[in-house]
């Protein structure tokens, strides 16, 4: 794996930290987004002395493209901790009507105490937090009925914070995503890559893509043979280097002297990866669980 996966960090980090900070005395509560294909590598291991005391709600964004088997063992393994965690998907809408019973749930002492004091119309308001590219602006504008925050498919586009009120008397701060100075093991580093948390364009792509095809061949090796066609030999005897190739002479990505064209061969296949061309795929589990 490439040192700068593991070693990268955004130049707005710091800036973003002190936003958060500055923030808080402002919100009620904090919903933490995390990909639900990876919900582990995509949480901030210092969000919670970042947040301090303030309730957090979890959401497991993009649902519909995460095995929804996995999801149900994140889900219990962060409620077995004492957390709030759903399932979310901005595109299905799954996660939607649970969202304002579980903030209510979170907030159940500050309601009351607002209600003894006549405060019933007074708006929750929470802040979004996350990684770049794990859906923070899809879920602002889904929950607003309309495209309030800036949202694309790649990383660091929000770069400032942006308050957004929805109709269900919720008001949302969008907070830049950040990710972390160094990450604690060399997985987290290549699902980051894989799930495009960090920009293609500082990676060496082909060879995040030939660890994608590992992990598809070990953990989810029907999806990926019946995708790319692979035979059980290609399968079974394959190095990581020859399995990405056969993925490229299958699917005919081939130049002059049937030489495979890798970078077609790897943008392609994260591509299809990251929009579920595959399958609904889930790359880790909770500690304890079996991934496969």
């Amino acid at each position: 794996m490439p040192s700068n996966v593991i070693q990268w960090f955004p130049g707005h980090m710091a800036k973003t930290r002190r936003l958060m900070q500055e923030s808080l005395a402002s919100v009620d509560l904090s919903i933490e987004i995390l990909d639900a294909r990876i919900p582990a590598s995509s949480r901030n291991p210092e969000i919670e002395k970042l947040l301090g005391q303030k309730p957090i709600l979890t959401l497991l964004s993009k649902a519909s493209m995460a095995d929804p088997q996995k999801t149900e063992l994140w889900v219990a393994s962060r409620r077995a901790k004492g957390g709030i965690c759903l399932p979310y998907d901005a595109v299905t809408g799954e996660g939607t009507n649970a969202l304002m019973p579980a903030i209510r749930t979170l907030l159940a002492e500050k309601l009351e105490r607002y209600a003894a004091k006549g405060m019933t119309g007074r708006h929750i308001r929470a802040m979004v937090v996350g990684i770049p590219n794990v859906g923070k602006s899809t879920f602002i504008n889904h929950m607003a009925g309309s495209k309030k925050a800036k949202a694309e498919n790649r990383p660091g586009v929000t770069v400032t914070k942006q308050w957004v009120t929805s109709p269900l008397g919720l008001d949302l701060l969008d907070m830049p995503g950040v990710l972390w100075p160094k990450f604690d093991d060399q997985t987290t580093g290549e699902n980051l890559a894989i799930t495009g948390a960090i920009k293609d364009s500082i990676l060496q792509i082909d060879e995040i893509a030939m660890l994608l095809c590992g992990r598809l061949r070990d953990t989810y090796p029907e999806l990926f043979a019946e995708r790319y066609k692979l035979t059980d030999e290609e399968m079974s005897d394959c190095d990581l280097y020859d399995l990405f190739l056969a993925v490229g002479r299958h699917r005919g990505f081939l130049m002059s002297g049937g030489v495979v064209n890798e970078e077609r061969t790897a943008k392609t296949l994260l591509e299809e990866f990251r929009n579920t061309k595959i399958g609904r795929i889930t790359l880790e589990v909770p500690k304890g669980e079996k991934n496969a």
